[in-house]
């Protein structure tokens, strides 16, 4: 069901997503708190918050895995609350895991046509092959360009070092025909060669996409996000730019520290 008209009178259009009132509690543990945030077409946004902070749980009930206990939300002027994760990825949005989620023993090319036989509306005939079909071919290929594994297309994907396989996890969500995509934590674990890598690859896919991150390399938050959420105990204490939250005196006292 799409809405109409947003409850402030805002066209809901302007959003790519849209958080009202969002909760989940789990018995009497209140994980998400009341949480409200816009955020508008080709935005980057970044979540921050201290460990525990609830920035994985958000991401779940986002996403449709986990259900909210309370409020609403929207993709796109699309209310998703109460989808399965299925249904969300079908309308839209795509996430990826601090663990990878890739087919290992499948070719780094395999991944990237298993997605974008979804976009084209065949989803999986196994009497046919994939190759047959010269527009998912170039489709294919192309992705790989933009993701930067076009040397790495006859690799098993189980044997790619972990950025590359994060990249790839990026390459199939651009193949699904994601226009926001959630990445959680994108440069866990890398070296900074690898982390400077991903920054140079999220900015590249940004340009015709939203993107929602979670990331705990202040660096990497500041140098790529349009704007930053700070998520305290399942609350939004503050939503601006990366020199307004540098600047507010309850972030640095909740989350970055005075040196910030």
């Amino acid at each position: 069901m799409t809405r109409q008209n947003s409850r402030d009178g805002s066209d809901p259009g302007a959003y790519a997503l849209e958080l009202k009132d969002l909760y989940k509690n789990y018995g009497m543990a209140d994980i998400i708190r009341g949480v409200d945030l816009q955020i508008p077409l080709g935005e980057l946004h970044a979540i921050i918050g201290p460990n525990g902070a609830g920035k994985t749980t958000l991401f779940g009930l986002i996403s449709g895995l986990i259900a909210p206990s309370q409020g609403e939300i929207y993709l796109n002027g699309r209310l998703i609350s109460g989808l399965s994760a299925y249904q969300v990825t079908r309308l839209g949005l795509s996430r990826s895991f601090q663990v990878t989620n890739i087919f290992p023993r499948m070719s780094v090319l395999e991944n990237i046509r298993c997605a974008c036989l979804w976009t084209a509306g065949e989803k999986y005939k196994f009497w046919h092959s994939a190759e047959s079909n010269p527009a998912i071919a170039r489709r294919a290929e192309s992705i790989l360009d933009d993701v930067q594994l076009t040397g790495r297309q006859n690799t098993p994907a189980g044997v790619l070092s972990y950025a590359e396989q994060r990249a790839l996890e990026m390459g199939i969500a651009i193949a699904g025909g994601a226009s926001v995509i959630l990445l959680d934590e994108p440069t866990a674990g890398m070296s900074r060669h690898e982390t400077d890598r991903m920054i140079e690859l999220i900015r590249a896919i940004r340009k015709s996409r939203t993107l929602l991150i979670v990331e705990h390399d202040m660096s990497v938050v500041f140098g790529l996000a349009d704007r930053i959420s700070v998520l305290v105990y399942g609350k939004i204490i503050r939503t601006g730019t990366p020199a307004e939250i540098r600047a507010c005196p309850k972030v640095k006292e909740a989350y970055l520290g005075e040196a910030a």
